[in-house]
């Protein structure tokens, strides 16, 4: 029998329908267009509707995920969902999608790591089927953050949108799949990226509200020169554990948290030979499910070809990061 790698099967992801541009989001926190697109790259991003929550968002991506790998939802045996937006306090989002796509046989659970969630969640389904091989687990990453955007904080309401992203991880051919992670936390620059209020320590009330502290706030001066120092050594202690080069790497799928950054960040871990994904040009930074979004849209049109070493990078609240390598596998 042959040996048997772990990898990704398929992909999905589901943005929502209404499109915000420039415009729009200029006006409402008083600054130029032309501002936006030089500081940020972003053009468009998306929102939800008044009915949809996080979870609304997440089941159309796994659905998506699912119907591409010709994969009855009741074969699934975890679901994993990544997101700093859930619908609420209880229960865990996870069980609501579960619940939306009839995923009965599966264990379920959220998993909170801002920005990073996507790669921690492969990582712990890569882990998953290890220890049950022939399982399936299905990795959401789905953030909701147009409800949490401050629009007299340019800084960051110009950012943000809504989106879900989706992969189904299972055994792969032994030449495909998972190379290897690293997984990092920095709890010491925990103040870069943060939500106050809502938690145990301050409970929702008349204050909080007032005082602005259910938005979500960001120090992004602080937060491009974490990046900028802790990633790159990250991906190099990567690729050496996996006994590969740089150099080596075709594809660079990252969060996507502004053009310019993604730029300085991808020089500077000596990725210029590969190809780094983009979609925040029309989709802004959907927080989890940037990356997730970004590797579907790559996947689906055909940019992803079996055999290419495909690097997944991830960097979010916390701080936290994440990086992940594989070779993309043959369709199924």
């Amino acid at each position: 029998m042959a040996r048997q790698g772990i990898g990704i099967l398929s992909t999905g992801s589901y943005v929502p329908k209404e499109e915000i541009d420039n415009e729009e989001v200029a006006a409402r926190v008083g600054v130029e267009t032309e501002w936006i697109a030089r500081k940020t790259e972003i053009l468009t991003r998306r929102y939800a509707a008044p009915s949809e929550a996080t979870s609304d968002l997440a089941a159309r991506a796994a659905h998506n995920a699912l119907e591409q790998a010709g994969l009855d939802p009741g074969r699934i045996d975890y679901i994993i969902l990544s997101t700093s937006t859930g619908d609420s306090p209880q229960p865990p989002t996870s069980y609501l999608v579960q619940d939306r796509i009839a995923a009965w046989n599966a264990a379920c659970f959220d998993i909170n790591v801002v920005c990073s969630g996507f790669v921690y969640g492969l990582e712990l389904a890569r882990t998953l089927v290890a220890q049950r091989p022939g399982s399936r687990v299905l990795v959401i990453a789905a953030d909701l953050y147009s409800r949490c955007l401050d629009f007299s904080d340019r800084r960051t309401a110009v950012l943000l949108g809504d989106g879900a992203g989706a992969a189904v991880v299972g055994a792969v051919p032994e030449a495909a799949g998972f190379v290897g992670f690293r997984l990092a936390s920095r709890g010491d620059a925990q103040r870069l990226i943060r939500v106050e209020a809502g938690g145990s320590r301050l409970p929702a009330s008349e204050a909080t509200v007032a005082e602005g502290a259910h938005f979500f706030r960001m120090d992004g001066r602080g937060v491009r020169d974490f990046v900028l120092e802790e990633f790159p050594p990250l991906v190099a202690e990567l690729a050496e554990d996996c006994g590969v080069g740089v150099d080596e790497i075709r594809h660079f799928v990252p969060h996507q948290p502004n053009g310019v950054l993604l730029r300085q960040l991808a020089e500077k871990c000596g990725l210029g030979a590969a190809r780094t994904h983009r979609t925040l040009d029309r989709y802004g930074n959907t927080g989890s499910a940037s990356a997730a979004v970004t590797l579907d849209e790559a996947h689906r049109a055909g940019e992803l070809r079996p055999g290419d070493l495909v690097l997944i990078g991830t960097f979010g609240g916390g701080m936290s990061m994440g990086a992940g390598l594989m070779h993309w596998p043959e369709a199924s």
